[in-house]
């Protein structure tokens, strides 16, 4: 590659389209995150998600369309929810069917940023999971990546560290700190070092942390994946030209997604090309990746300790406690990290942080749900959560939203008793319609047709008991949905 050196960035960028790359399930950070609600759907820096917080992001930049969104089919509903609670409408939201790594995410975002805007477009494919603290300096970073982008250079973000992090890989700059545009080209890029190597490139300067976020322009990237990965540039191209448009969602073809390479966007493209450059993004930014991030949040505790929620702490220095539903207490603990949910209790050494997902990797393969989804599992139509589960029966607590209705179905195994605790429900059974409000109830018999329905401007509560020999979620027939959701055998009953 060739000696780093300034560049000269100052040619006028067109269209720029934000892509918030919103796959990924963040093992890591179980039991808070599950494979149905991954951490950049959780709100745990501040009020609003990590992906919310892309969203806004994105949405400041300068002369940017609406993001495109490139997520999971399990997340659909989620992503669309999330995005109309913060006033963000996105131009497109892209369903993976399968994870394929970052190389696929990108060849499909620049297949499908051509055909919709032409390959003059500019792309900033930026991950859902990141926390930046300075959007102005973000931005200002961004304006110097477009116009050098603008120019034919592929453009990655190089952190200026904070620390010797051996957890992220590196990219090498010719200086220390860039002046002038800010724009270089790019040294190389390290794999991530040991402890000793890290501490050596933050006292020498020059070393960025590799943030995984890329500028560049359509036609140059496609080039590249023309020449470097040839069967991932035309698969992707298929599974965008292809791909189902149904309910604001656009569903990437499955057979041609599943023939894209699954390999990182670095070693199989950045690595391999010319013209490549590094912008510096000194603003505050953190890989939300472990529980220990918190570690490197502020904190007002003499002790060191980060906690959130209903904690209490006696003689412990250094842990980090997450509560969600109920008090946890602490006594002679140190450097531990503690996490409370509805379901599960996480207790481990901070040292041994990165090990969580041997963990997650123990429960899948005992198949235990509570790698999936919490008690409370979100639905397009509201929410429903476990409230007991034994031999024969189960109980489920159910919210819908003012106009939400869940699917038209039926079940071969089980009988449903609904009591409304809150609302007006309007409900079909054996094609007969009935209203029902708090205190009434209604009984379903096992393989009657059936459907609720919030019929009132409030949201609609109710208690559901279910009965039967079988109480699998694969007990279900669905006849309609006004959601499109056509994986019937994938739903809970009380979810359909």
């Amino acid at each position: 590659m060739a000696t780093p050196q300034q560049l000269d960035v100052k040619t006028d960028a067109p269209i720029l389209v934000p892509v918030l790359l919103a796959g990924g399930t963040g093992t890591r950070l179980w039991p808070l995150s599950r494979e149905q609600h991954p951490k950049q759907f959780l709100s745990l820096i501040g009020p609003l998600s990590l992906f919310q917080q892309t969203a806004q992001r994105a949405a400041s930049l300068q002369h940017a369309t609406a993001p495109v969104v490139l997520g999971s089919n399990d997340h659909r509903f989620m992503i669309a929810d999330q995005l109309q609670d913060i006033a963000v409408s996105p131009s497109a939201i892209l369903l993976e069917p399968e994870s394929r790594n970052t190389l696929a995410a990108a060849a499909i975002a620049a297949q499908h940023i051509a055909a919709e805007h032409g390959d003059n477009a500019i792309a900033f494919l930026m991950a859902a999971d990141h926390f930046i603290a300075d959007n102005t300096a973000f931005q200002d970073a961004t304006n110097i990546a477009v116009q050098a982008a603008a120019k034919d250079f592929v453009v990655t973000f190089g952190i200026t560290p904070t620390r010797p992090e051996t957890g992220y890989g590196y990219i090498k700059s010719g200086t220390s700190m860039p002046a002038s545009d800010g724009a270089y080209e790019v040294g190389a890029f390290i794999e991530k070092p040991n402890a000793d190597v890290a501490c050596s490139f933050l006292a020498s300067g020059g070393y960025y942390w590799n943030g995984g976020m890329f500028v560049f322009r359509c036609r140059r990237f496609l080039e590249e994946l023309r020449r470097l990965e040839p069967e991932t540039f035309e698969q992707a191209r298929k599974a965008v030209q292809n791909a189902r448009h149904d309910n604001g969602f656009t569903a990437l073809d499955p057979e041609a997604f599943g023939q894209c390479r699954s390999e990182s966007i670095d070693y199989a493209i950045m690595e391999k090309i010319q013209r490549l450059a590094l912008v510096p993004l000194d603003a505050g930014w953190e890989d939300v990746g472990a529980w220990n991030y918190l570690d490197r949040m502020p904190s007002d505790d003499p002790e060191n300790n980060h906690t959130q929620g209903d904690v209490l702490l006696e003689d412990a220095t250094g842990n980090l406690v997450h509560s969600s539903n109920r008090l946890v207490a602490l006594i002679g603990v140190h450097d531990h990290i503690v996490v409370e949910t509805d379901d599960a209790v996480l207790v481990a050494p901070k040292d041994r942080a990165q090990e969580i997902k041997r963990v997650v990797q123990s429960l899948k393969r005992a198949h235990r749900t509570e790698v999936e989804n919490h008690r409370r599992v979100s639905r397009p139509w509201g929410f429903y959560e476990t409230i007991a589960l034994g031999d024969r029966f189960q109980v489920k607590r159910i919210c819908v939203k003012p106009g939400g209705k869940l699917s038209l179905q039926m079940h071969y195994h089980r009988a449903e008793h609904w009591v409304i605790v809150r609302g007006t429900a309007q409900v079909t059974i054996a094609g007969e319609t009935c209203i029902l409000t708090e205190d009434q109830s209604t009984y379903i018999r096992i393989g009657n047709m059936h459907r609720l329905e919030n019929a009132g401007r409030i949201p609609l509560e109710l208690i559901e008991v279910q009965t039967g020999v079988y109480l699998g979620e694969d007990d279900i027939v669905r006849f309609s949905d006004a959601y499109g959701r056509i994986d019937a055998a994938k739903e809970p009953a009380a979810a359909a």
